[in-house]
């Protein structure tokens, strides 16, 4: 709509909002018209270009094809021509027959400021045409109102902030309401939505505001706005919650020449929905509860083999316990990061940052070493941050430790994320490697697990040889799971 407007119209940006505005509205026009909606706007060389298309779910369409960014001159479409000159609806004239379907056409001019910005088209295919029901009769005498509203320029209405993939449609449910917010009609889906809540009567008759207020919860504080939606008397959206049910309710006051005769209230049956987003927030409230629990067991763990390493003699222990507690909290670190986070993802990077400073914090070379980390690792599962972690954690102590034993110089981390794989470089300028290391088979426990756990873990490859210019580099390279392994 954006490009088609600019490019061929001639309407100020309050004019392309208002028929976003419109168009994110018009679903609702079109089920309650059984008919489809084609916008059509001006343009600057005298011809109509259409912006927006809209099919009903109530009923057939009328246009099999797309009609957007399609051209008619003027002239050629006297009802459009009406509608925009006159500023009134048009419904004169014999039904059109496309593909042998008959289908009426109406052009209804739409209105922003006292100016006519563009015409909407609403075509109904009459192959399927039928005495009227109650509910039909409701459903057309409520679009009626709803066309006349667009022509004066009531609505949409302004300020109203509406997400249609989530708020009530036509189909769900459907209340009309008079003037005093007394109902006068209640199609079966809406009635069934009021018995779950606990009406144990008929809606028709009854004022929908009082009625919803004493359904409510008395034991709660009763929501102002549940009552004067429910009336019909504010163009606003909101739940009513029983022990039993949950409706959504949306109330669209009608003002067709300015005045209010009424409204419809929509209504939809959520209780389902939000059962399940509660058991999914319920879920999630525990698997952070959890991440966080193991976070402080394993810092538990990690203070205690610290405290055994204090008190023993032999200098390889002591050692072997301290590797031990970088190991525990490497984890810690992911499980702490995960018990942030509302689902099984984590923003690597912080966890990198964090693993390197423990690193360094306690290597004996580490005020000789400059580190830093480039580049990004992006979001990652679990199931991959894990061991990631760790392996970090074993390269870099690898590094501080063998490196840098007499050296000074620098350690850096670069992560490079290409579509689905992630390959990562631990590059240090220290001592080098021995003559005959063999990256597959040679190395300490450390690097052991290094190889264990990238390739079984992380499925992917490890490497380690001589830098260019002396000096250590590591490479890994793996696929980056979207979702964990079943």
């Amino acid at each position: 709509m954006n490009n088609l407007v600019r490019n061929y119209g001639d309407l100020q940006p309050a004019d392309l909002e208002w028929l976003h505005l419109l168009v994110s509205e018009w679903q609702l026009l079109a089920d309650l018209s059984f008919a489809d909606l084609v916008l059509w706007v001006p343009t600057s060389d005298d011809r109509y270009v259409a912006v927006a298309q809209m099919r009903p779910n109530t009923g057939a369409t009328s246009h099999q094809d797309d009609l957007v960014g399609d051209f008619v001159s003027r002239g050629d479409r006297p009802m459009l021509d009406a509608a925009y000159s006159e500023g009134r609806i048009v419904r004169e004239g014999d039904p059109e027959w496309r593909d042998d379907v008959p289908v009426r056409v109406e052009a209804i001019p739409v209105r922003r400021d006292g100016r006519v910005i563009g015409v909407i088209a609403r075509n109904t295919n009459l192959l399927t045409a039928r005495t009227p029901s109650r509910l039909e009769l409701t459903y057309l005498q409520s679009a009626a109102d709803l066309a006349q509203m667009i022509a004066s320029g009531f609505f949409p209405y302004k300020g109203e902030q509406v997400d249609m993939d989530a708020s009530p449609r036509v189909g769900d449910g459907l209340i009309r309401l008079d003037s005093e917010g007394f109902v006068q009609y209640a199609s079966p889906n809406a009635l069934s939505a009021y018995h779950r809540l606990g009406l144990t009567s008929d809606l028709v008759g009854c004022h929908l505001g009082r009625t919803t207020a004493e359904l409510a919860p008395s034991e709660r504080p009763v929501d102002e706005a549940i009552s004067a939606v429910a009336s019909g008397w504010a163009p606003r959206e909101t739940e009513v919650e029983t022990a039993a049910a949950v409706v959504q309710v949306r109330a669209i006051p009608l003002k067709p020449r300015g005045a209010r005769i009424g409204a419809i209230v929509l209504l939809r049956d959520v209780t389902e929905l939000r059962r399940r987003e509660r058991e999914l927030i319920t879920k999630d409230a525990t698997i952070r509860e959890i991440h966080h629990r193991v976070k402080n067991n394993l810092q538990t763990v990690a203070a205690l083999l610290r405290l055994q390493a204090r008190r023993m003699d032999s200098p390889q222990a002591r050692a072997a316990l301290e590797e031990a507690v970088r190991r525990v909290g490497s984890i810690a670190i992911v499980h702490e990061t995960l018990s942030q986070t509302l689902d099984e993802r984590v923003d690597f990077d912080e966890i990198a940052d964090r693993v390197l400073s423990m690193v360094t914090e306690v290597a004996a070379s580490a005020p000789r070493v400059r580190t830093a980390r480039h580049g990004s690792f992006g979001v990652l599962i679990a199931e991959t941050a894990t061991p990631l972690a760790m392996v970090l954690t074993e390269l870099l102590q690898n590094a501080l430790e063998h490196a840098f034993d007499t050296h000074s110089g620098s350690l850096e981390i670069t992560a490079t994320r290409t579509g689905e794989r992630l390959v990562i470089t631990v590059v240090d300028d220290g001592a080098g490697l021995p003559p005959d290391f063999d990256p597959q088979v040679s190395g300490n426990l450390g690097l052991q697990i290094v190889r264990t756990l990238v390739g079984s873990e992380l499925g992917g490859r490890f490497d380690m040889g001589a830098g260019e210019e002396g000096g250590t580099v590591v490479t890994l390279d793996f696929p980056v799971r979207r979702v964990a392994r079943g």
